[in-house]
């Protein structure tokens, strides 16, 4: 392992990515009283180890060493690796039947380079044969591998792996692509070019020929054309958005993109966009608005996923940060109607409550006001799209949650999993910090996530975790007034490359001259 830094640099690090991220982080006004029940549990197998709170790690239990044992419900631990973890993890499974997982290591680069040990920073690569025993066989260190941030997204069937290079607030965007289906234990880089202009979340169309790059604070869009992985090309880019994470229905005609604006508020919320000429590649495409929605409770707009339930049209949508009945948060949304959304239910724990939250004992626990985001939710993830019953989600301070969505209107947290807290001097090391989207594992009822703090972990569902057929005292979900739309605003050769990299920054300007594509601005236009 790498000697440790000194106490007072860990703190001068731990402090400059706290101001990094802070950027992020525009907390909503909490009101006077919370609408937003808690999502209602299921009983825990005998010997789990509960929480007293549902997704709260407190103080005492830190302090006595309650925590150290870690907290489970209707989970057990297979297998776990490394000592952090960064915003994604995928699976896969090759031609020759290897068992792979893929995850990123850095929440902030390089300020986690202080915490990798021996492997080193990066994006690792684990055979998961044997789930009790992850064995780290490659380090992806390309540029867009080693700060990805929110990036890093596998094509399974196609069998591709890419990132692009990005930040909290954003980087250029290198994007970096990768085969993984001969020998999934073994990536191979096919190609990295500047086409991602700007880097923080990304999303693949269905035939993972396109990859869609966002970023949030650099308002830009861009969708990459990787029909040939040795020669990706600039399909249509876009200055008129706040794209935050994306994802493409499968006919490749509509985007879902979590839009948060940072600027009036305008935008928070859920943007359709119609991407059908992109995906038809057709030239100077038009992409029209087909709706705009928020919620009430909005946070900061994160992630989507669309999905059937017996042949209905949902979207599962999470928020990050905000406080109050604010507090980043999953849902479930009703896109039957693409142009009038629906929020039809919550995915909230008892610790996101506003009484909660303003408990001074909860606000002491360690995590919940040092650590970055405390215990609201960062991601959430499908195994299906077709007829999910289970949605697999991070809470941060609380560790890793499952949701059963049989019923979509009324979900029931039937899991959770949080691993051994220590107590820390480093502020950033103060509780859990699950902030990656979880992985299904081929197996069925394991699953995979990262945690920042605590490195990798596989986690199986015990027989416990199953839907109550009665939910006694269940709340309803409140209802819901829809809001105003808002108004339109303004518009080589593998072994030819390296194999390490550093990110490099570069001035947005040079990596348009780069791409060699002159950029028409678009305004936004309702469909």
């Amino acid at each position: 392992m790498a000697s440790p830094a000194p106490a007072r640099t860990r703190r001068i690090a731990a402090l400059i990515a706290a101001a990094a991220l802070t950027v992020l982080a525009l907390p909503a006004p909490a009101s006077a009283a919370d609408a937003y029940p808690p999502t209602p549990q299921v009983p825990c197998e005998a010997g789990s180890l509960q929480e007293s709170t549902q997704g709260r790690v407190p103080l005492a239990e830190v302090t006595s060493g309650r925590a150290a044992k870690g907290y489970t419900c209707n989970t057990r631990e297979l297998g776990h690796f490394g000592v952090t973890g960064g915003f994604r993890v995928e699976s896969y499974v090759d031609k020759a039947g290897h068992v792979c997982a893929f995850y990123d290591t850095t929440l902030l680069f390089p300020k986690d380079t202080l915490n990798q040990g021996v492997e080193g920073t990066g994006t690792y690569v684990l055979d998961m044969t044997d789930p009790a025993k992850p064995i780290h066989t490659d380090t992806l260190r390309t540029s867009a591998m080693q700060s990805p941030h929110e990036t890093l997204r596998l094509h399974k069937k196609r069998g591709i792996l890419a990132a692009a290079l990005s930040y909290p607030t954003f980087n250029p965007g290198f994007v970096d692509v990768y085969d993984v289906t001969a020998d999934c234990r073994h990536p191979v880089l096919k190609s990295t070019t500047p086409l991602g202009v700007l880097g923080h979340e990304s999303g693949f169309n269905p035939d993972g020929t396109i990859f869609y790059v966002g970023s949030l604070y650099g308002h830009t869009l861009a969708a990459v054309d990787l029909t040939d992985l040795l020669a990706p090309k600039l399909l249509w880019f876009s200055p008129d958005y706040s794209p935050h994470g994306m994802s493409i229905s499968d006919d490749g005609k509509r985007m879902y993109m979590a839009e948060a604006s940072q600027q009036s508020g305008a935008y928070d919320g859920l943007t359709i966009l119609d991407v059908s000429e992109v995906e038809k590649r057709t030239l100077n495409p038009s992409v029209p608005v087909v709706s705009t929605t928020t919620w009430p409770n909005v946070g900061t707009p994160q992630t989507t996923e669309p999905f059937t339930l017996n042949g209905h049209k949902y979207l599962m949508e999470t928020d990050e940060y905000g406080s109050g009945s604010h507090v980043g948060a999953a849902r479930i949304i009703d896109i039957a109607d693409e142009k009038k959304p629906v929020v039809i239910s919550n995915m909230r724990l008892q610790v996101n409550q506003e009484k909660n939250q303003n408990d001074p004992s909860q606000a002491a626990d360690p995590g919940a006001s040092e650590q970055f985001q405390g215990y609201e939710a960062h991601y959430c993830t499908l195994a299906t799209r077709v007829n999910p019953t289970k949605v697999a989600c991070t809470f941060i301070v609380s560790g890793f949650r499952v949701f059963d969505i049989a019923d979509p209107a009324k979900p029931q947290e039937i899991a959770y999993f949080n691993g051994k807290v220590l107590p820390s001097d480093n502020p950033l090391h103060q509780g859990a910090f699950a902030m990656a989207a979880p992985a299904f594992s081929p197996r069925a009822d394991e699953y995979w996530y990262s945690d920042g703090n605590l490195g990798f972990y596989a986690v199986k569902l015990t027989a416990a975790a199953k839907r109550m057929t009665v939910v006694p005292g269940a709340p309803a979900t409140p209802p819901r007034a829809r809001p105003a739309a808002p108004a339109a605003g303004p518009g080589a050769a593998p072994g030819q490359l390296p194999a390490t990299g550093l990110p490099v920054l570069l001035p947005l300007a040079a990596v348009l001259a780069l791409t060699g594509l002159a950029v028409v601005r678009r305004r936004r236009t309702a469909g």
